[in-house]
Order: C-alpha cells, then sequence, then structure tokens
C-alpha cells in the first residue's frame, strides 16, 4: 500500500504543478482580463467537485488520477438579477468614453445630464434629440399647411403652363378641339375641312398626326367632341348631316339629311341647314344633340341613323323662328342649353314636353350676335356663356333673372370662340381675339369676382377654342393661324404631351429597293449576237419596243387627220356641223340687197337646166301660167299700215 500512496502522491503533485503553471504573459489589457476569467473559472470548477466527491479515500484518489472532477452531469442554476447588473455594467463601461468625448465636442452642454440612463450610441450629426423632433415636426407641419393656404390663394400658380408643345395642323385656323376622357388621343378640326388625329402615346418630338381625313368635304368643321367612353368622336361640319367616326376615325353612323320642301321642321327626320354645334349626353351612352340654322335642336341615338329621336323649336319673343348658335348638356344630363341670335338663352328639361322653355333669360346678349359658347361648371350650379357683344357672363340656375359676374372688353371676331372652367371650378378661361399681326392671348379670371387672374400671351394669332383636361391639367388651345399648342407643367401636369417631349425623332429608314439595270450594247459584232446566246431581258426589251410600235397593244390615241376620209373633214374639223360653221363663218358676204333680184339672177340656168318643177310640168303646162292678183288684195296693198284695222 505504501508503494500505491506514494505513487498516488507524486501523480497529485504532478497535476497540480501543471495546472497552476503560469503562462507567459501577455502586454495586453485584454489579454489580462481573459486569463483571469480563465483561472476564476478554473478555480471554481476545482472548488466545486472537491464537495460533490464522495467521501472515501478511493474515489477521490480514482478522480484524481482520471483526470476529472466528479461524476455525473450537475444542473446550472443562473441568478438572473446578478446577470442584470452585469450587463448594465458592460455597456456602461462600454459608453462611457462616448459620452466624455461628446461633453468635449458640444460647447454649452449640461454637465448635470444622467448619461447613466443613455444606452446604445449616440444619434448620429443632423438628427435632433426626442424632444426637438417633435418641435420640428410641428413646425414642418405648419409651414406645409401655410404654403397650401398661399398656393390657394394665389390662383396663379395652379395653372400649368410652363411648358408648351406646337402641333401644325394646317393654314386656317383650327375651330375645334377635344380630347379623349382618358387623355391620350387630341382631335382637332378646321377650316380647311381636314381633321387630324393625334396620339400623345406614340408620337415623337416631330408631333406628327398618325390619321387625317375631311368628313365633308368643302365643309369647314364646327364642333368635335368625344364621347363618355372615349370610343366615338362626334363631328359637326357646316353641311347638314353630323357624322359619328371610331377612335380610329372610321365612320360609324352619318345622320340623316331632312326634306328642305317641308315647311315644318317636325315632319323632317333631319337638318336641312348648316349645323351650328353638336354635343355627347355625359350620362347616356350613344345619345347627343346637334343644332343648326333651321332653327332646331335634335336628339339622335347612335344605333338609330334614320331620324332623329326628338326635336326642339326655338321661338323668339314675338314667335317668330331663331336660330341657336350653339348648345350643350348640363353635367347631370337633365338639362339642354343653347343661346340663340335674338340674345336669348334657352335651356329645357328632357323629361318634360318640349313646348316652352324650362329657364329662358330673354336679354342674355346683344339682339344679333351670334354667342358661340355655354359651358357648365363642375358642380353643376353655375354655367359661363361667350357672347359676340364681347361679354363673358356667369349664370346661376338658382337666380336666372341677372347674371352673377360680367367681364367686358374681351373682343370676339369668331363664331367658335370657347369658354371653360378649371378642374377644380375656381377660374373661367377664355380667349381674346385679335387683329392680324397682334399678339393673342388666353384671359384667367377668378370665378368668384371675375378678376383677371393673368392673361397669357400666346403668339401673334387669336386662340379660337381652349380645353382644360381635368385629369391631365393641361391646356390645350387652337388659333386662328392653323397651330394647337398644349400648355403643360412638369410637376403638376400627368402624361399627355409629357409622354411625347422626351422621346427623341425616329429616323426614316431606307428603303431597301436594288435596282436591276439592264446594260444595252448595240454595238456587238453581229456573230456574237444570235438569237440563243441573247439574255432574257433583251428579249423582253425588243418585244416593249415592238409592241410599242403597235397602235392597237399601246392604245395609241388618233392622231389628227390631214386628208378628209370616210365621212370626216380634215379642213373644217372632225364633224359635219364643225365645217359648215367655219364654212358660213369665212363666207364673204355677197352685196344682193334684193331678193327679187337675187332669184331672178338664176332664172336663166332654170329655164335651160330645168331640175324639178318645169319637166314636171312639160307636157300638162308647157307654159308657164301665174296666179293674177285680185282687185280687192290690190286695194288692200295701197292703204297705208295706218288705215288697216285691228283684227
Amino acid at each position: 500500500m505504501s508503494d500505491s500512496d506514494d505513487d498516488l502522491a507524486e501523480m497529485r503533485r504532478l497535476r497540480d504543478s501543471q495546472t497552476y503553471k503560469s503562462p507567459p504573459k501577455n502586454n495586453s489589457k485584454a489579454g489580462d482580463e481573459a486569463e483571469n476569467k480563465k483561472n476564476a473559472q478554473r478555480n471554481q470548477m476545482e472548488s466545486a467537485p472537491a464537495k460533490s466527491l464522495p467521501t472515501d479515500s478511493e474515489s477521490m484518489d480514482m478522480a484524481a488520477m482520471m483526470g476529472f472532477s466528479g461524476f455525473g452531469k450537475k444542473a446550472k442554476n443562473f441568478d438572473f438579477t446578478q446577470m442584470f447588473e452585469q450587463a448594465k455594467r458592460g455597456v456602461q463601461e462600454r459608453t462611457a468614453p462616448v459620452t466624455e468625448v461628446t461633453k468635449n465636442t458640444e460647447p454649452g452642454a449640461d454637465d448635470d445630464s444622467d448619461d447613466d440612463d443613455m444606452i446604445g450610441p449616440p444619434l448620429p450629426p443632423g438628427f435632433p434629440a426626442a424632444g426637438e423632433s417633435d418641435e420640428r415636426k410641428k413646425e414642418t407641419d405648419s409651414s406645409s399647411e401655410d404654403e397650401e393656404e398661399e398656393d390657394d390663394n394665389d390662383l396663379a400658380k395652379k395653372i400649368p403652363a410652363s411648358h408648351e408643345i406646337t402641333l401644325n395642323h394646317g393654314d386656317k385656323s383650327v375651330s375645334a378641339v377635344t380630347l379623349d376622357p382618358s387623355g391620350s388621343r387630341l382631335v382637332t378640326g378646321g377650316y380647311d375641312y381636314d381633321v387630324k388625329f393625334w396620339d400623345f402615346a406614340a408620337m415623337d418630338s416631330s408631333f406628327k398626326s398618325f390619321r387625317k381625313f375631311q368628313p365633308a368635304p368643302g365643309h369647314q368643321i364646327r364642333n368635335l367632341q368625344y364621347s363618355i367612353t372615349g370610343d366615338n368622336v362626334l363631328i359637326a361640319s357646316g353641311n347638314c348631316q353630323a357624322k359619328v367616326v371610331d377612335r380610329d376615325g372610321f365612320e360609324v353612323m352619318e345622320c340623316v339629311k331632312g326634306d328642305m320642301y317641308i315647311v315644318d321642321m317636325a315632319r323632317t327626320k333631319g337638318h336641312v341647314a348648316m349645323l351650328n354645334g353638336a354635343c355627347w349626353n355625359p350620362k347616356v351612352k350613344g345619345e347627343f344633340i346637334t343644332c343648326s340654322n333651321d332653327g332646331t335642336l335634335r336628339l339622335w341615338d347612335v344605333n338609330v341613323a334614320l331620324k332623329h329621336v326628338n326635336l326642339i323649336k326655338f321661338k323668339s319673343s314675338n314667335g317668330r323662328k331663331t336660330i341657336p348658335t350653339c348648345c350643350t348638356f348640363s353635367r347631370d344630363g337633365k338639362l339642354v342649353g343653347s343661346p340663340c341670335q335674338d340674345g336669348t338663352i334657352q335651356l329645357w328639361d328632357l323629361k318634360k314636353p318640349f313646348v316652352r322653355p324650362t329657364f329662358l333669360q330673354k336679354t342674355g346678349h346683344a339682339v344679333g350676335s351670334d354667342t358661340s359658347c355655354i359651358c357648365f361648371s363642375y358642380d353643376n350650379k353655375n354655367f359661363a356663356t361667350r357672347g359676340g357683344d364681347d361679354t363673358l357672363k356667369l349664370w346661376d340656375l338658382r337666380n336666372f333673372k341677372r347674371p352673377v359676374n360680367v367681364a367686358e372688353g374681351l373682343e370676339n371676331f369668331y363664331p367658335v370662340m370657347d369658354c371653360v372652367f378649371s378642374p377644380d371650378d375656381k377660374m373661367v378661361l377664355t380667349s381674346r381675339a385679335v387683329r392680324k399681326g397682334q399678339e393673342g392671348s388666353l384671359v384667367f379670371l377668378d370665378r368668384e369676382s371675375f378678376e383677371v387672374v393673368t392673361e397669357m400671351n400666346c403668339g401673334p394669332a387669336s386662340a379660337l377654342r381652349c380645353l382644360w383636361h381635368p385629369k391631365l391639367n393641361q391646356i390645350i388651345a387652337g388659333f386662328a393661324n392653323g397651330e394647337a399648342k398644349v400648355f403643360f407643367d412638369p410637376t403638376k401636369s400627368h402624361r399627355g404631351a409629357k409622354l411625347c417631349v422626351v422621346k427623341k425623332k425616329r429616323r426614316e429608314k431606307e428603303a431597301d429597293v436594288v435596282r436591276n439595270e439592264h446594260i444595252i450594247t448595240p454595238l456587238m459584232k453581229r456573230s456574237r449576237r444570235n438569237r440563243k446566246e441573247e439574255p432574257t431581258e433583251m428579249l423582253a426589251y425588243k418585244k416593249r419596243l415592238k409592241d410599242r410600235r403597235n397602235p392597237i397593244k399601246s392604245k395609241m390615241p388618233e392622231p389628227p387627220l390631214l386628208r378628209g376620209t370616210g365621212g370626216r373633214m380634215a379642213v373644217g374639223g372632225s364633224t359635219l356641223a364643225q365645217y359648215v360653221a367655219k364654212t358660213i363663218a369665212t363666207q364673204k358676204p355677197q352685196d344682193i340687197t334684193d331678193p327679187r333680184e337675187a332669184f331672178l339672177r338664176h332664172a336663166k340656168e332654170a329655164e335651160e337646166n330645168p331640175l324639178w318643177i318645169a319637166p314636171a310640168y312639160a307636157k300638162t303646162q308647157p307654159h308657164t301660167i301665174f296666179a293674177e292678183p285680185d282687185s280687192d288684195e290690190e286695194e288692200e296693198e295701197d292703204e297705208t299700215p295706218a288705215k288697216k284695222t285691228k283684227t
């Protein structure tokens, strides 16, 4: 037993010397801390097994010899409070030097601030603190509200007119413009009888239309309008028949023409005079109205082209026929409005019989002037009329006795001058007509006061038609010089003209055509010009020359006659009538004034060579016997014409 005890003691001494042998020192502070932690863990592990080991000496000696602290696995115990304290101290240690730097770099900082409560690194420069962020948010919100209020008060900033593009329609005035509800296609019409289609999505910066046609050749275009669905376009031209075409310009229907010899216009199926306007129903698909110089307004259906659906006769205050100059629907589609040449403004309810107008204003504009436009506001409470008496008037349906506002001094030389409302119903847009060489302009008026918000110059021509699209927020205007301009703002407008401005012009593709030119060598030697050896092109060329000389195959016209053949006269012309006329015209007149002498000069020749009468009476009456005049006839011849009685 003594030997074994000695061996165990020796093993313990060796193990203790290896376990507690100090490693080489590390200069870094982090290395010292790591080594201290390892030593503390090792001491804890060595101290814990001493309590858990059995008391008998054999088991203790065996554990020491095997090199482990005990038998079995012991459950770990966690002290949460201690762990939280350690984590807190670790965070404070990491953030302590950073907070000191911030204190030194920021002058005027509060030394009494509690750095122990701050967890995590500080915010980057430029970010506000917790209290400052709320104050800044309040300031930004208040400033944005102030800017919105300023924009609402300043109506001029809402006008999208910072940029413009020019579409060349033709040489004459653009008298009609319209945009589809989506704002992708524009249609223009003018006094040159043409209608052009423009596609903003497919156009490039060259601004060329993709279709052009004449719906009524020889008639000016008076009005154009897209349907509420955008699939059809209504065209009112200078003739008496309105036409509906699809989005690509192909005809869908054409209204029937009335009988001009019928006095009662209600008994005709269509208009009999020039159209002045047309408009789609904003609520009923396929329904539209037209007005004409025959004094009627007719309601049509696209599916029924042979007869109008309903008719309205316009009469003046004295009961005579008057002519409507334009027409439109209200926004809800319940009313039809039309000003007339006698100065009246008549509104009709479609649900009531068309006996008398629902609303009548007898002194709307000057008598004899053409009111060129009537337009309802988007809230359907007011409507504006552009008169030929150089005025623009705003009316209220709730008080129709007098206009709400009147703007004067707006010259109007054309029967198609427009007026429209802005998409937010706060402004009214119209144009001012000018003489040749002057600057045309668009006039923006405040709806409430009718004060001029701004007047925008547009070039050396009058703006006839104008349109403010609510979805695109772009303004389209047609001018008297044949141009159509689109005004927009890159920030306030959407799509439309913005799509085609950024596109580059497309290069024209050269036609890949290979010309097969035939080389003809007439000086080739006869020996080599064998017919079998000649190419097919040469044979075809010779055949064409031979056919060219043939008058039947080449359909050669007949040459002029040099000699008269086949009953045709070459001298006097190709017909007998021309020959006789020419010979009579060139014959010199004879100086014989007495007709008796003219006959008697042929008497001798007639006696010698009788041809007609003498041979017939040669046997029965060889000597000619003439009738002797009576005495009564001689007396009548002696009387003067004044003494003869009238019978």
